[in-house]
């Protein structure tokens, strides 16, 4: 293909992409409502756990609307990631050899089902986190928290805990790449871990030790099965080598 045709090809794409996520924002709307009240949950919950009077705030006339279209929109790319993700591969499968398509079929369907697992548990620590940081308030104050400003935090806290599951995959992407070795990744676990301990810690309340032990652990048992999985690629890889030697030896 020309590089005319590769530009041709790519808007093609990005014209499918974008118009899997419009479709996806138009269901997202009618949905808005359902994953606004789920989120508000740990607010409301407040009132109970802390005897204070907490409230979602929308402090312009506008912020209503607002956050529901970008509730609608965020809905649009979770719903329509099939499709956006099909075309990101539709437009590279073209350039890639057999072993790196399958090697990148097996990353993403490695790390989408990660990620999904990461943002589950980041759902599962947000009350705790919600708790927590209006706990510092003094007890006789209220809650006013800006609704746009709680989106974005829930957001973050979700996605933050959703890319480190996935961050397994990456460390074991950089080992067939040949960035990275087994023994490099296994002689840092002991950084490793104090990582993930201090990330947990930070995500849960340092009193809910149960909740950041249950968020630690999955995170341990990935990065030493990312290890698992570059142990058995070097050692392939040195086998093949020791194979190759033999043959110009020949």
């Amino acid at each position: 293909m020309s590089l005319g045709q590769h530009l041709l090809e790519l808007r093609k794409r990005l014209f499918l992409a974008a118009g899997g996520i419009v479709v996806g924002a138009i269901v997202g709307w009618f949905l808005s409502d359902f994953v606004w009240n789920a989120l508000r949950v740990p607010v409301i919950q407040i009132v109970k756990a802390q005897h204070r009077n907490a409230v979602i705030n929308y402090p312009d006339i506008t912020s209503a609307f607002d956050l529901k279209l970008q509730i609608a929109f965020y809905i649009g790319i979770v719903i329509s990631s099939p499709m956006w993700l099909y075309q990101i591969f539709a437009f590279f499968m073209p350039a890639l050899s057999r072993t790196e398509k399958q090697y990148t079929f097996g990353f993403f369907f490695t790390a989408i089902p990660l990620f999904l697992a990461g943002c589950a548990a980041g759902w599962y620590v947000l009350p705790h986190v919600v708790d927590l940081m209006t706990s510092f308030a003094p007890p006789d104050d209220a809650a006013f928290i800006n609704a746009k400003d709680y989106f974005q935090f829930v957001l973050k806290l979700v996605l933050a805990i959703g890319i480190a599951f996935v961050l397994p995959v990456f460390l074991v992407l950089l080992n067939f790449a040949g960035v990275i070795s087994a023994k490099s990744i296994i002689g840092s676990w002991r950084w490793a871990i104090l990582v993930i301990v201090l990330f947990t810690a930070i995500a849960t309340p340092a009193a809910d030790v149960v909740s950041m032990f249950l968020l630690a652990l999955p995170m341990v048992v990935l990065y030493f099965a990312a290890w698992g999985v570059a142990w058995v690629h070097d050692r392939r890889a040195a086998r093949r080598a020791r194979a190759f030697e033999a043959e110009l030896a020949l």
